[in-house]
């Protein structure tokens, strides 16, 4: 049978460059090779062991059927009050909605607010879902570039100079995939000043917000007019466990609610058991231990990459990249990715998947291996740049 034709949607929505790198990788140690995986935005540490635990209790006491749409009411109220405990931000657990990892809060998010003719503002460079999701909903992503003069943050002038009448949404990430940088908070003020005056949604991505190494960790989720996505995977360690959250004003949440039951029913109900137990006093300090770990790992590799001549102008405050300039190497971070994987042994994120931006000249740098393994990258680092 031949192929049939694709809707628009599938054929635009770009694949994402990585996962050739990652199978290219792959194959390279099937054959023998040893590789240093720093391409994937994943950290390399184990689910803690009580959430493991919870899960496997939730399965053995039947916990498999669905929940509610929403979540499980116990899981809401402990991400509220994860909210105020760390955040001291005052979050109603009825306007919490648990979802499929974060990707499934935004596509929440975007699915309620943008629709066809409408624009969504997002950072060039950015997470490239963000832009596939605003396509997805029939919306345009306006990629605005931003640059070290702001952190690689949006700010309320470039908001207010990138915005048409056709703007419904504004979607900010801090800190920042790919570049681990932070907004100030009191720019993100101004931000929502900006979006309440023009009756213009804000959608903050805190995924990695307590992953924030260098200064106070401030959430967006204690304004009750904004959209706030969180989730397990990144500080929480359960990537494939494929959970999320959604803090939404309340006059959005029965909107939400149905289109939730619709897209995806629910939220996997012995991840969601699971995921109670990572709030624990002892869950967080392991978790606590790790962040430490991470932050170790950025404060050698940092140095390291500048001193080999890698542009890195704003240290990142938090998550776990590094978003580093290599034109000094290669103005191709395509080509070079290929060749310090052929060459070196190492995996690395061309900058491209992240936008048009000055992306060519730019890598992304996961620091999710142990220090190990990150000095015996930056050494063949070293002989790669002599070769």
């Amino acid at each position: 049978m031949k192929p049939l034709p694709l809707a628009a949607r599938a054929r635009e929505i770009a694949p994402f460059r990585v996962m050739e790198i990652l199978a290219r990788a792959k194959a390279l140690e099937a054959a023998g090779r040893d590789i240093i995986h720093l391409e994937i935005g994943e950290p390399d540490f184990a689910t803690p062991a009580p959430i493991v635990e919870a899960g496997v209790r939730a399965l053995r006491d039947g916990h498999t059927h669905y929940t509610g749409a929403l979540g499980l009411v116990e899981l809401r109220e402990a991400i509220a009050g994860f909210h105020a405990a760390r955040w001291n931000a005052s979050v109603d657990a009825a306007r919490v909605i648990v979802t499929p990892g974060a990707s499934g809060a935004l596509l929440l998010a975007l699915g309620l607010l943008a629709g066809p003719g409408d624009e969504v503002l997002m950072a060039d460079p950015g997470y490239p879902c963000n832009r596939h999701f605003a396509r997805f909903c029939e919306a345009r992503a306006v990629a605005v570039p931003v640059d070290a003069s702001s952190g690689f943050q949006l700010t309320r002038a470039l908001i207010d100079a990138h915005a048409t009448p056709a703007t419904r949404a504004v979607l900010v990430a801090s800190p920042s995939n790919p570049t681990g940088t932070v907004m100030p908070f009191d720019e993100l003020a101004r931000i929502r000043d900006w979006c309440a005056e023009r009756r213009v949604a804000l959608i903050v991505d805190e995924i990695y917000l307590a992953l924030t190494y260098d200064g106070a960790e401030r959430s967006a989720a204690g304004w009750d007019d904004v959209f706030v996505v969180n989730s397990f995977s990144k500080y929480f360690l359960m990537t494939g466990w494929r959970l999320g959250w959604l803090v939404a004003p309340a006059w959005a949440v029965p909107a939400l609610e149905r289109l939730a039951q619709n897209l995806f029913l629910a939220a996997p109900t012995p991840a969601q058991h699971a995921a109670r137990a990572a709030f624990e006093p002892g869950t967080l300090a392991l978790l606590e231990a790790h962040k430490t770990e991470l932050r170790q790992r950025r404060d050698y590799l940092l140095p390291a990459l500048r001193n080999l001549g890698f542009a890195i102008p704003v240290a990142p405050q938090g998550a776990f990249y590094l978003y580093a300039d290599c034109s000094r190497f290669d103005a191709d971070s395509q080509s070079l990715t290929s060749r310090l994987l052929d060459q070196a042994g190492i995996a690395i994120t061309p900058g491209l998947d992240f936008g048009a931006h000055r992306a060519a000249r730019h890598l992304r740098i996961a620091y999710t291996q142990p220090l190990a393994r990150l000095r015996e990258a930056v050494d063949r680092l070293k002989r790669f740049a002599q070769a």
